[in-house]
């Protein structure tokens, strides 16, 4: 973490007001959060500052709320589960800015954490509005960013404060940031990708960043369908992007250029229809039948993975092999997930992976506390993985 401010640089906080961005932005059914992932991984900065004397103001978005405060996007009910989470009482304010926020930070004593509403109730926030962003710097004498998963977004909270006090990344900040120098950024090699999914049209700026990157990259999933057609292969019913033949070539062509090996398929689990317990076959994909979709790789592809984890000394990961939401299609994921995560419990192998699919996919599979780091961050993932710079991140440079 050289290239970046963290708490380690901060310095006595007793009695300052410490701004801290997280992500709370949680799955909440009834009125209750239902993963409470997110929050535990804000857990180490907010308990750090508070053991510390500061006084510890959670600023974070919930929803894409469209026409200002509601109910529905009400970070409230959030707080208390953030309180479980931390075992400490957590008070909450009625809004961002302006007198409530201020009365209840004025309240505050030394180790006091706060959660202030939901900061997309304004339309300024996105926009990253100036005389918006003097608002919430009104409330605080510093500034922590803890939301690696925001920082893709130039929003008033994510990037805006950072211009108007001193600036730090959280712990859950660092640790991303660590786990993404070793991944991409300074990795040890060789270096084999994983990346699966439906559609190549979603991750046309991934898989050009990752060939000039990695040495080995395993295209899985619905996309390496169109992979595979563009080869020349008939796929039958399968997903397929038909008019992006051309740009799977470029990538391929690109890939040869960079000295990348591109792995695709060399077997798929076949079926005539996308339901749980469908009847299937595998197959050779030179071999789909005309009405057959592929819905996962065989185990001939599994073991040219697997051999490919074993060589590596980075793994990074981003997608599915097939469509592990239902048996037996989620076979080839969990087969290559437990056997990269043995390889990682072993201390051969740095594993890196995120994204929604991603995370769903090692959780289903059991592993997902075995790999090195697990992303929760989804887009501002993606976008690190596209080689494309973070606003919240750069504004943390040194």
């Amino acid at each position: 973490m050289a290239g970046f401010k963290t708490l380690d640089d901060i310095g006595a906080v007793s009695g300052k007001r410490v701004l801290v961005r997280v992500d709370l932005n949680v799955p909440v059914a009834d009125g209750k959060v239902t993963d409470s992932t997110r929050i535990e991984r804000i857990a180490p900065t907010i308990s750090e500052l508070s053991g510390k004397g500061a006084k510890v103001i959670m600023l974070a978005h919930f929803g894409r709320p469209k026409d200002g405060p509601s109910a529905e996007f009400s970070l409230e009910p959030i707080a208390r589960a953030t309180a479980e989470v931390l075992g400490r009482p957590v008070g909450f304010a009625a809004d961002c800015i302006g007198e409530k926020a201020a009365d209840a930070v004025a309240a505050m004593k030394d180790g006091d954490v706060l959660l202030l509403e939901n900061t997309r109730f304004y339309k300024a926030e996105e926009k990253n509005e100036a005389a918006f962003t003097e608002k919430l710097a009104a409330n605080g004498d510093i500034y922590v960013n803890d939301a690696f998963s925001a920082a893709h977004r130039a929003h008033a909270s994510t990037e805006g404060l950072a211009h108007r006090l001193p600036a730090y990344a959280g712990r859950t900040m660092q640790a991303e940031l660590d786990a993404l120098e070793k991944g991409l950024g300074n990795p040890v090699r060789p270096v084999v990708a994983i990346v699966g999914g439906a559609k190549v049209s979603t991750k046309i700026d991934l898989l050009m960043n990752l060939v000039k990157k990695v040495d080995a990259l395993v295209i899985g999933g619905g996309m390496a369908n169109t992979f595979l057609a563009a080869r020349g292969t008939d796929v039958g019913k399968s997903l397929c992007e038909h008019d992006l033949a051309g740009t799977a070539k470029q990538i391929m062509i690109e890939a040869a250029e960079a000295g990348c090996a591109i792995i695709l398929p060399a077997d798929g689990v076949v079926a005539k229809e996308f339901k749980a317990g469908a009847a299937s076959e595998t197959v050779a994909v030179e071999a789909v039948p005309a009405d057959g979709m592929i819905l996962d790789v065989g185990a001939k592809t599994v073991k040219t993975v697997t051999d490919w984890i074993d060589r590596a000394a980075t793994l990074v990961w981003n997608g599915p092999l097939g469509a592990f939401e239902i048996e037996p299609f989620d076979r080839a994921t969990v087969a290559a997930a437990k056997h990269a995560a043995e390889r990682t419990k072993e201390g051969k192998l740095v594993s890196v992976a995120g994204g929604g699919d991603t995370v769903a996919a090692l959780n289903h599979a059991g592993v997902a506390d075995d790999f090195t780091y697990v992303s929760t961050a989804g887009g501002a993932f993606l976008e690190w993985m596209e080689g494309k710079p973070l606003p919240g991140v750069e504004v943390l440079k040194r």
